[in-house]
């Protein structure tokens, strides 16, 4: 359990500085060449690094996988440039603590109803109120207030967009 921990602590590190990485090249570039870049970037590096750890190994487990399992890097198309969007308009920090919520909100309903092939577990009174603390959580950190320049910052970039 303490690797798991340990795990998913570096992942939200990585995908907090991933956010803010994209968000500045697509300051540079444009929304489609961000999502080209990372994406292919991404499977460049996790070729490479499966052919050197798994050799030609990590091709033979392909067959037994469902086929619509096979486009979720689709999905990450739509990650990459919702979560890109996000932070230019919102800022790093409230974007992913929606994401984040958005998320475990997404991630208990299909726990719950046993969705995209997951075993069904039971939902509890807990898990939502878990969830409802979080929403309450970003609202406070949102109407809490801070700095004027960053509210500035904030309107000129959606104004800019529009």
């Amino acid at each position: 359990m303490l690797f798991g921990i340990l795990f998913a602590l570096t992942a939200g590190a990585l995908v907090g500085m991933q956010n803010v990485f994209n968000t500045k090249v697509n300051e540079q570039t444009g929304n489609w060449t961000t999502t080209m870049l990372v994406l292919g970037l991404g499977f460049v590096a996790s070729f490479l690094i499966g052919l050197v750890f798994e050799g030609r190994g990590m091709f033979t487990s392909l067959g037994g996988m469902q086929t619509w399992f096979w486009f979720s890097g689709l999905i990450g198309v739509g990650v990459v440039t919702c979560m890109v969007q996000g932070v230019k308009l919102l800022g790093p920090t409230y974007a992913v603590a929606i994401v984040m919520t958005s998320e475990l909100g997404f991630a208990l309903l299909f726990d719950s109803l046993g969705w995209l092939g997951l075993q069904k577990v039971p939902f509890t009174l807990n898990q939502l109120v878990g969830v409802l603390i979080i929403v309450g959580g970003i609202f406070v950190f949102k109407l809490g207030g801070g700095r004027e320049s960053e509210k500035d910052t904030s309107v000129q970039k959606r104004e800019a967009l529009n």
